[in-house]
C-alpha cells in the first residue's frame, strides 16, 4: 500500500465497527463468566454463620415460637441483603478497575486516531503498534519502520523477526509470514500500521489457547491470616457449642427432655454465632477493592488487588529519572561544536533522529532545529538509505542519508560510546571529555553528535560500531525536576522509604538532579559498567549506601532489585520498557508508567501510574498504609465487639441463668450483626490517614495482622464493654428478677451505644476521638451508620418491635444511665492516649511531640 493510499484510509466507522463486533464478537480468548444473582445469594447462605442463623430460626419454629422464628428469618434476610449488596458493589468496583487496566490499542476510527480497549478490535480495523506493545490481533503489515517482533510465544524461536510491509514482502512461503503480525507476540523495536485480519479464538494464538485453563489465584498473605483466624474461632466455637449445650441441659432439669435438648442447642448456637467473626472476609474484600478504586481516582490503577496490602511495607523505591522525577519535557539548553560550526552540528543532530520521532528527547532536538530555522523538510529531504537503530547495548543510533551524490551518516548517542568510534587525538579527546563533564555538572543530559561521509553505497557499514566518525560536537538537554519532587523526597525520608534513582543518563547529570531535589546519598554513584564488574555479594553491600545507578540498561534493574530484596528490603520499582518487565515482576511492587509505558510493562506490573508522576507514587504508598491501618483497625474492632456478645452467651449458662432470661438470644445476636457489618466494612474503610502515617517506618511485612500489642488492646476494650453490659444486665436482673426483658434491654443498649463510640476511639491510636470525629464530620456515610444505629435502637425500644424482640422500653432516666455506662466503657481508652502523650512530652519535650497528638 502506498503512502498516499494510507493517507486516504479513514478506517472503520463506529457504526460499522459495532456491526462487525455483533458478527465476530469480542477480541477475547475466553468470554467472562458472569455469576448470577441467585448464585451470589447461595454463596452467602452457605457460610457457617448463616447456616447457624437458619438453624436457630428452625428451632424457634420447633419450639412453637413462630413469631420469634419469623423475626429471625427477617433479620437473616436483612443480613444476607447487606452481604449481597456489598459483594455486588465490590464486583462492580473490580470490574471498573479491570476496564481501567485493560490493554489498549490505538486505531483509526471515523478518520481519526482513537485509543480503545483491545477487546473491542474487529476485523478491518487499522491499528498502530510500536515498541513495547503486545500485539492484540492477527493482521497485515501495511506500513512499517524498523519493525522487529518477538514471536517466541508462538514459534519458540528466540530471535526477533524483522517485518516488511505487504508491498515489500519476499517470496517466502513459510507458514509464519514476514508481512503479517500475530496476536500475543511482542514488538521489540520500531512502529507499524496493521490491518486487523483475525481476532479472538480465530487468531493463531487463540487456536493454541482454546484448551488452556487459567491457573487459580493464590490467596494473599492477609487472606491466609484471616482465614486461619476464622478457622480458629470456628473450632473454639464448636467446642464451646458442645460445652454450653451440656451446661444448659443440666441447668434446666425441670424441663421435658425435648425442651431441654432444643434449649441446649439454642444456647450453643447463640454462642457459636457470637464466636465466628464472619466479617473478616468481608473486611478484606471491601477494603482492598474500595482502596484500589480510591487509588484509581488518584491516577494509580491497581492490577493485582493483594498489592494494595504490600504498599504499606515498601522500604525502597526505585525510580527512573526521566519523566518520573523530572517533567519529561526535554529542551535543548546548550550546544558545543567541535568545529565551531553550530549550524552544521544542529542539522546533523536533527538528521540523526527518526522521521516519526516519538521519543521526547528527539522531539526536543527537532524542535530546536526548527527554532534555528532548519525546517523538518530540510532535515529529511534526502533519501533514507539505512537506519542504525538504538539499542541498550550500543546506546547510540544513526541514519544514512543520500542527498544528490553525497552519502552521509548522521549519528548521535551516549558520548562515552560515540567517542569510541571517532577519530580523535589524545588532546581532542581530553577537550571533548572536559566539555562533557562541564555540561553534565550543570545537570544537562549530554548527547554526542558525529558524522561520516561515504563515497558509494557499497561502503555503507552493517553496524554503526563499524563506522569511523568525525566528532561534530555535544548537545546538552535539560529536563527539570518536577516542582513537587523536593517535598516528596522529604516525605519519603521521614517515612523511612529510601528513594533510589536508576537512569540511563550520565552519573554526573543524575547526581546534579539528585542534589537539586535534596536526595540522600546524591554523591554516591554506581555506573552500569561498574555493576557489570561486581559480584552479587559486592552489589548487595554497595546498595546499602548508594542511591544513584547511572548508564544502566533494563537488564541491570533485575540485579539491583534482587540485591535490595536479599538485604531484606520491600522494593517498589518503576519501569516502562519491554526489558523492564522481568524486574517489574520480580519487585515486590512493580509500577508501570501509564503514559510512556509499554503494554508488556503494564501487564507485568502490579500498579499502573496514569500520570507518570513521582508524587502519585508517594500518594499511593500513603494510601496503601492507610488501607492496611484501616484493615487492622477493623479486625481489632471485630474482636472487641464480638467479645461482649460471646462472653455474655458463655457466662449466662455458667451462672445458671435460665435460657429465657439470658442477655442475648439468637435474634439479638443477629440484630447486633446488622450493626457490626456496616460499621466494620463501611465506616472504618472510610477512615482518613492518621496525621503521622508518613512519619513512621514501613511496617514489617512478616508481622501478624493483629500483633500482640493491638490484640491486647482489643481484648481489654472487649472485656470492659462486656463487664459494663453484662454487669448492668446482672444488676438489673437481680433487682427485677421477674423483668428479664428490662435487664436484657439495658445490656443490649450499652453494647449498641458503645459500638458507635468504639469506631471514633479506635480510628487512631494517637489522636483523640474528637479529632477523628471532626475530620469525618462532613462524611454522610459515617453519619448514616451512626445515626442509623441510634435511631434503630430508639425504634426497637419504643415501638411494638420491643415486645416481639423480648425487650422492654426504657425510661429516660434508664436510657441516660445506659448511655453514661456505654460512654465510660469505651472512652477510658482516651485516658490511655492522654497518659501516653504526657509520657512522650516528659521524655522528649513538648516541641518534639506537638505533631504526634493534636486536639
Amino acid at each position: 500500500m502506498t503512502e498516499q493510499q494510507l493517507k486516504d484510509q479513514k478506517g472503520l466507522t463506529t457504526q460499522r465497527a459495532k456491526q462487525l463486533q455483533d458478527k465476530f464478537g469480542k477480541n477475547e480468548l475466553v468470554s467472562e463468566k458472569k455469576e448470577t444473582f441467585l448464585h451470589k445469594i447461595l454463596h452467602v447462605i452457605s457460610e457457617p454463620m448463616f447456616l447457624l442463623l437458619i438453624v436457630a430460626a428452625v428451632i424457634y419454629f420447633i419450639l412453637g415460637e413462630p413469631k420469634d422464628g419469623a423475626i429471625m428469618l427477617i433479620f437473616v434476610v436483612g443480613i444476607i441483603s447487606i452481604e449481597v449488596i456489598q459483594e455486588w458493589k465490590t464486583d462492580k468496583t473490580l470490574n471498573a478497575l479491570k476496564d481501567l487496566s485493560a490493554p489498549h490499542i490505538t486505531v483509526l476510527r471515523d478518520g481519526t486516531e482513537k485509543v480503545i480497549n483491545s477487546s473491542d478490535l474487529v476485523p478491518g480495523d487499522i491499528m498502530y503498534i510500536s515498541e513495547g506493545v503486545k500485539i492484540p490481533a492477527d493482521g497485515i503489515v501495511l506500513k512499517e519502520s524498523t519493525l522487529c517482533v518477538d514471536e517466541s510465544s508462538l514459534t519458540g524461536e528466540a530471535e526477533g523477526v524483522w517485518k516488511a510491509s505487504t508491498d515489500n514482502k519476499s517470496t517466502n512461503t513459510d507458514y509464519w509470514r514476514k508481512d503479517y503480525c500475530y496476536a500475543g507476540t511482542l514488538v521489540t523495536q520500531g512502529t507499524a500500521t496493521i490491518l486487523v485480519d483475525k481476532i479472538g479464538l480465530e487468531t493463531e494464538y487463540g487456536k493454541i489457547a482454546q484448551n488452556v485453563v487459567s491457573a487459580p489465584d493464590n490467596p494473599a498473605p492477609l487472606q491466609k491470616q484471616t482465614g486461619k483466624l476464622v478457622k480458629l474461632c470456628a473450632i473454639i466455637a464448636a467446642i464451646l457449642f458442645i460445652f454450653v449445650g451440656i451446661i444448659t441441659y443440666f441447668n434446666i432439669s425441670d424441663h421435658s427432655f425435648g425442651d431441654r435438648l432444643i434449649e441446649s442447642i439454642l444456647s450453643g448456637v447463640t454462642l457459636a454465632m457470637a464466636m465466628i467473626p464472619e466479617e473478616f472476609p468481608v473486611i478484606l474484600t471491601v477494603f482492598l477493592s474500595m482502596g484500589a478504586w480510591r487509588l484509581a481516582k488518584k491516577k494509580s490503577i491497581v492490577r493485582k488487588l493483594p498489592s494494595v496490602e504490600t504498599l504499606g511495607a515498601v522500604s525502597v523505591l526505585c525510580v527512573d529519572k526521566t519523566g518520573t522525577i523530572t517533567m519529561n519535557q526535554m529542551t535543548v539548553r546548550d550546544t558545543w561544536s567541535f568545529t565551531s560550526d553550530t549550524k552544521k552540528l544542529t542539522q546533523l543532530m536533527g538528521m540523526g533522529c527518526k522521521i516519526d520521532a516519538y521519543d521526547p528527547m528527539e522531539k526536543a532536538m527537532i524542535s530546536y532545529c526548527e527554532e534555528q530555522e532548519i525546517k523538518r523538510d530540510d532535515l529529511f529531504s534526502g533519501e533514507l538509505i539505512k537506519e542504525y537503530p538504538f539499542t541498550n547495548e550500543t546506546k547510540m543510533m544513526g541514519n544514512v542519508w543520500k542527498n544528490g551524490d553525497t552519502i552521509l551518516v548522521a549519528a548521535k548517542g551516549s558520548p562515552e560510546r560515540i567517542l569510541t568510534i571517532c577519530n580523535l587525538t589524545d588532546e581532542e579527546r581530553k577537550l571533548a571529555e572536559k566539555k562533557i563533564l562541564e555540561m553534565s555538572s550543570k545537570g544537562l543530559r549530554v548527547i554526542a553528535v558525529g558524522q561520516m561521509v561515504i563515497d558509494n553505497l557499497d561502503d555503507i557499514k552493517d553496524t554503526l560500531m563499524d563506522c569511523k566518525l568525525e566528532l561534530c560536537g555535544m548537545v546538552g538537554l535539560a529536563d527539570p525536576p518536577r516542582e513537587s519532587v523536593k517535598q516528596d523526597i522529604k516525605i519519603c525520608t521521614k517515612a523511612g522509604v529510601r528513594v533510589v534513582m536508576i537512569t540511563g543518563d550520565n552519573g554526573i547529570t543524575a547526581s546534579s538532579i539528585a542534589k537539586q531535589i535534596n536526595m540522600p546519598n546524591s554523591d554516591k554513584i554506581i555506573t552500569g559498567d561498574e555493576l557489570n564488574a561486581m559480584t552479587d555479594e559486592e552489589l548487595r553491600e554497595r546498595v546499602k549506601d548508594v542511591s544513584i545507578f547511572s548508564r544502566v540498561v533494563p537488564e541491570h534493574k533485575m540485579r539491583i532489585v534482587k540485591a535490595f530484596k536479599e538485604n531484606g528490603e520491600i522494593v517498589a520499582m518503576t519501569g516502562d520498557g519491554v526489558n523492564d518487565a522481568p524486574a517489574l515482576k520480580y519487585a515486590d511492587i512493580g509500577i508501570a508508567m501509564g503514559k510512556r509505558g509499554s503494554e508488556v510493562a503494564r501487564e507485568a506490573a502490579d500498579l499502573i501510574l496514569l500520570d507518570d508522576n513521582f508524587s502519585t507514587i508517594i500518594d499511593t504508598i500513603k494510601d496503601g498504609r492507610r488501607i492496611y491501618d484501616n484493615i487492622r483497625k477493623a479486625v481489632g474492632y471485630v474482636f472487641t465487639i464480638h467479645m461482649p456478645i460471646a462472653f455474655a452467651s458463655l457466662f449466662a449458662p455458667l451462672l445458671g441463668i435460665s435460657p429465657a432470661s439470658i442477655l442475648l438470644l439468637p435474634v439479638h445476636v443477629v440484630l447486633l450483626e446488622l450493626v457490626i457489618d456496616p460499621t466494620c466494612s463501611i465506616v472504618l474503610e472510610r477512615q482518613p490517614a492518621e496525621q503521622d502515617i508518613m512519619e513512621r517506618s514501613p511496617r514489617n511485612p512478616n508481622e501478624k495482622i493483629l500483633p500482640a500489642k493491638t490484640l491486647f488492646k482489643s481484648l481489654m476494650q472487649g472485656f470492659v464493654i462486656f463487664g459494663a453490659s453484662f454487669g448492668t444486665y446482672l444488676g438489673f436482673l437481680s433487682q427485677y428478677p421477674e423483668n428479664a426483658p428490662l435487664a436484657r434491654t439495658m445490656g443490649l443498649a450499652i453494647i449498641l451505644l458503645a459500638n458507635v463510640l468504639l469506631v471514633q476511639v479506635n480510628s487512631s491510636n494517637s489522636e483523640f476521638a474528637i479529632k477523628s470525629f471532626i475530620r469525618l464530620i462532613k462524611d454522610k456515610v459515617m453519619w448514616a451508620v451512626s445515626l442509623g444505629t441510634i435511631i434503630g435502637l430508639l425504634v426497637i425500644l419504643y415501638t411494638p418491635l420491643c415486645e416481639f424482640l423480648k425487650l422492654a422500653p426504657l425510661s429516660i432516666y434508664k436510657l441516660i444511665i445506659a448511655t453514661a455506662i456505654s460512654v465510660v466503657s469505651v472512652m477510658w481508652y482516651e485516658v490511655v492516649k492522654l497518659i501516653n502523650y504526657m509520657k512522650k512530652v516528659k521524655s522528649n519535650g513538648l516541641e518534639d511531640t506537638t505533631n504526634t497528638l493534636k486536639f
